[in-house]
């Protein structure tokens, strides 16, 4: 038995929630696909891009996609102000570009573009990374709060699959993945 309101409490929460250590632990055995998302800041500014995995179809009529982003988090701000943005699913060779992407606090994403193959986006302007398994163009629909993130919800505006076979890049774990033949 507890000997102190503050001990009965305590137990309460635990009871009732969860540890960011524990939802982290049991999240990461859901494998997740890995996508870059990338955005043009206006008016013709700085390329910015966001590793996510936390990206999912919402809707085929009409072609919604959301994707997560951390709350006050550079790409957050941007798409506040950007409606306009783009989503490249990654294969499996392309661990490097996840990883580059993925760092938190950067001032500028410059050099982060500077060795990549690319296109621009013919409706959103943003990168569209060469070697992708597929691309997408989008344009905010909706953006809500979500805890500590904003979910954005993107209609598709343009849909692209290129030629060839590469396998998906996954995130399990903690880690990225290939998936096994």
């Amino acid at each position: 038995m507890p000997n102190t309101r503050a001990e009965t409490r305590a137990e309460t929460l635990h009871a009732e929630g969860v540890s960011e250590d524990e939802f982290r632990a049991a999240m990461s055995r859901l494998a997740a696909g890995v996508v870059l998302v990338t955005a043009q800041e206006p008016p013709f500014g700085e390329d910015v891009g966001m590793t996510a995995t936390a990206f999912m179809s919402v809707s085929l009529d009409p072609p919604l996609v959301l994707v997560s982003v951390r709350e006050g988090s550079r790409m957050d701000d941007l798409l506040d102000e950007q409606p306009l943005w783009a989503v490249s699913v990654l294969a499996e060779h392309q661990r490097q570009v996840a990883g580059r992407f993925s760092m938190k606090n950067r001032i500028s994403d410059r050099l982060l573009f500077a060795d990549l193959p690319y296109v621009r986006g013919e409706l959103s302007g943003a990168p569209l990374i060469g070697g992708a398994l597929a691309t997408l163009e989008c344009r905010t629909e909706s953006r809500t709060a979500a805890g500590d993130h904003t979910l954005v919800v993107g209609r598709v505006l343009s849909a692209s699959v290129p030629p060839g076979e590469a396998g998906p890049l996954a995130y399990f774990r903690g880690r990225y993945r290939q998936l096994g033949a």
